[in-house]
Parts: C-alpha cells; structure tokens; sequence
C-alpha cells in the first residue's frame, strides 16, 4: 500500500535513517519545532538505510557524496538558522 509517512529527522552533519525501498523524498519541514523529512513510501517494501546529511548556509561542506539527492531547507528559530538537506541516493541492502 502506497502511503505518505514522515520521520523525524535532526539538525546534524550525518544520520541514518531506516525507510522503505524506493521511497520517493516528498519535502522536509518543521513541524511544531521539529524538522521532519515526508516521503511517499509503499509499506510493501522493506526498510533499507539512507544517509541525511544536513548543513547550514555558510558552513564548510566535509563530505557530501556525488550521489546526493537535494531535498530542501529547514528554517529554524522563526528562520535565522536556514539549513540545506540532502539524502544518500544509494540504498543499503
């Protein structure tokens, strides 16, 4: 069953995160203060681990994948603190 799911996910350089294969990224938002990443996902498929990577404006890029897929902003702290997410297009079997 296709399904539209979101995961909490934190404002850090690099985390792992556990979802469904071939889920389609849809948006990342906050959402009462917490930024969450909204995908379209078909709850058929088992997990897999994706990497987010997520890094402020301004700050200095370490390491950041060529198969990096841009997935938006999150805007903080009524949006003095903009950051930039992107998620690992390779899946983890």
């Amino acid at each position: 069953m296709k399904t539209i799911w979101k995961f909490p996910i934190e404002v850090v350089d690099e985390q792992i995160i556990a979802i469904q294969h071939g889920a389609k990224i849809l948006s990342v938002r906050v959402q009462h203060e917490v930024p969450y990443l909204w995908a379209l996902v078909d709850t058929a498929q088992r997990n897999v681990l994706r990497t987010i990577r997520t890094y402020g404006t301004g700050h200095t890029i370490s390491s950041l994948p060529d198969d990096s897929e841009y997935v938006g902003m999150l805007f903080l702290h009524d949006g003095r603190l903009v950051f930039h997410v992107f998620i690992d297009r390779q899946e983890d079997a």
